[in-house]
């Protein structure tokens, strides 16, 4: 898949957001809209995997 031009990434490898085509696709998370949240890719990344493994518990209780 090829990079978006106008999207904004966060390089996994060199722990720096970029813009555009940079790093191989398998070393950057994103796309994001803009450079403030591809900054947060991380923290963001943290959240999901917190709210999914929560929901995960919720649904063996059922």
């Amino acid at each position: 898949m090829a990079s978006d031009p106008n999207a904004w990434y966060y390089c996994l490898t060199h722990q720096t957001v970029e813009h555009g085509v940079g790093c191989r696709g398998g070393d950057r998370m994103g796309p994001y809209p803009d450079e403030a949240t591809a900054q947060r890719a991380l923290e963001l990344a943290r959240e999901r995997t917190k709210a999914e493994d929560k929901a995960d518990k919720e649904w063996g209780k059922r």
